[in-house]
């Protein structure tokens, strides 16, 4: 019980059959061994290793309610503002080992079922009793230290119109039948990162319309991914061997996956929201769900912002290019970005007051302004960095040149003003892998879409934000008398 070492996750992972599909193989045991998955299992485990570090280990755990063992720190429902400082400090340590490449490190939906437990009362009492559901889960994942993963998205088939009415209802993931057993689920989503996860959750993450038609797709539940029938179909990874050609990707690539629930049984004590399109509806804004994962996601998105502008001053100074205005400009835009998202984390955790669950709730104002914000600085990063390498990002040759018969003509054209050749090579494929690689495209498309469409997200938040006190402001002035 407790938190768990990198090497028990490795023999979880290894341990737990799953169905994993990539391309034509089917994958269901030693999972940390395939090419595909070895290099982000062995990240996670270093993440999990970080809970046991003598120096760490304060910040990282604290005591268990239940058990007074150390669990992980993303767990805690956090009574105090020193509480919120404590699970800050806990994601940033996980967020810098990545640079912010990993997206679905376990903190981010630790963080989540944290605050729904918080509010079990929320999901309510019927035939059955989903508050305790809730409270149970989440008890039982933070005492055995899983790491979850979640789908949220249905697939895009016809866009136009809702699941119900799609040419086959069961495209989407749906409630099919319901016996003494459980809850029979069948159909797919979108888009689930991180199938070597231990289990993964799904909820909605958009609105359903409150009709009689769509009220089998508001469900949410959560489920082992060894549960019978359930199918997990990969894109083709990034997860390139060489660490020299691909540092990022051969680490951090978390993989994709679309997840079929064929038939898959859902125990009634798993489920939480069952055929209640207003209760799915709200469940993310009513518990504080979604205000601890832009926590996270801001915690994460500034220590990119940070990595990126380490980044890209290693590579503007090692060929010299630090010397020009027009490079400081742009490099001193990154440094204004990483400085605006940690100020985001500051204001919410100095604006934090405790919710009606009991919990220290940082300000959501400056969080979702980040969560609003980061979509349209994100693209700038890479766009910076591409401007700052420029030609010499493509003039990188791979590995195998390092023992070839032209490794002379490599170490005499390749160097730069600070660095020789093998070394300028490697961080210049470090900055093509953060950008350009195919890893460093799916990079791009994730940060632009990690909360749903920018356009739907900025009318949310316009309809969302309290813009009364500015117009007041106006009002004063306009009808100013001496």
């Amino acid at each position: 019980m407790g938190a768990k070492s990198g090497r028990e996750f490795l023999q979880r992972l290894d341990s737990t059959t799953r169905e994993v599909w990539y391309g034509g193989e089917k994958i269901t045991g030693d999972v940390s061994n395939h090419p595909a998955f070895k290099g982000v299992a062995r990240s996670i485990a270093a993440l999990y290793d970080m809970q046991l570090k003598p120096g760490l280990r304060d910040v990282m755990t604290y005591e268990s309610p239940t058990t007074h063992e150390p669990v992980g720190t993303s767990f805690m429902q956090p009574r105090t503002k020193e509480d919120l400082a404590k699970r800050t400090a806990m994601m940033t340590a996980w967020a810098n080992y990545s640079g912010g490449m990993m997206g679905r490190t376990a903190d981010y939906l630790n963080s989540s079922i944290m605050a729904m437990a918080a509010a079990k009362e929320f999901f309510g009492k019927g035939e059955t009793d989903f508050a305790s559901n809730i409270s149970r889960y989440y008890e039982y994942v933070r005492e055995n230290d899983l790491i979850l993963t979640h789908t949220l998205i249905n697939p895009q088939a016809n866009r136009s119109v809702g699941p119900s009415k799609q040419a086959d209802p069961f495209i989407a993931a749906r409630v099919a039948d319901k016996t003494s057993e459980g809850v029979v689920m069948r159909g797919a989503r979108m888009l689930a990162t991180l199938p070597i996860a231990d289990e993964i959750l799904v909820f909605p993450s958009t609105l359903i319309r409150s009709g009689q038609d769509d009220a089998p797709y508001s469900i949410a539940f959560a489920i082992p991914v060894s549960a019978k029938g359930l199918k997990f179909v990969c894109r083709e990874s990034f997860a390139a061997e060489s660490a020299y050609d691909h540092p990022l990707a051969s680490r951090f690539d978390e993989q994709d996956a679309v997840v079929v629930f064929d038939d898959v049984l859902v125990p009634w004590d798993r489920v939480f929201v069952l055929e209640d399109p207003d209760r799915a509806n709200r469940v993310n804004d009513a518990t504080g769900s979604v205000v601890f994962m832009a926590h996270q996601a801001t915690v994460r998105e500034a220590a990119k912002a940070e990595f990126m502008a380490g980044l890209m001053t290693m590579v503007a100074e090692t060929i010299g290019a630090d010397a020009f205005p027009q490079v400081q400009e742009r490099i001193a835009n990154v440094l204004l970005t990483a400085e605006t998202m940690k100020a985001f984390i500051r204001s919410s955790e100095a604006g934090a007051k405790v919710s009606q669950w009991g919990v220290m709730t940082p300000d959501y104002v400056p969080l979702n302004s980040a969560k609003n914000l980061w979509p349209r600085l994100a693209p700038e990063l890479a766009a910076v960095m591409k401007q700052t390498g420029a030609s010499g990002l493509m003039a990188i040759p791979p590995e195998g040149v390092l023992g070839s018969e032209v490794r002379k003509d490599f170490d005499r054209y390749y160097q730069s003003k600070t660095a020789d050749a093998e070394e300028r090579v490697r961080l210049f494929k470090m900055a093509w892998d953060a950008v350009g690689s195919s890893f460093g495209g799916r990079q791009d498309l994730y940060e632009r879409f990690f909360f749903g469409d920018p356009v739907r997200m900025a009318s949310a938040y316009y309809a969302w934000y309290d813009k009364e006190p500015y117009r007041q402001r106006v009002k004063d002035l306009l009808h100013w008398r001496e």
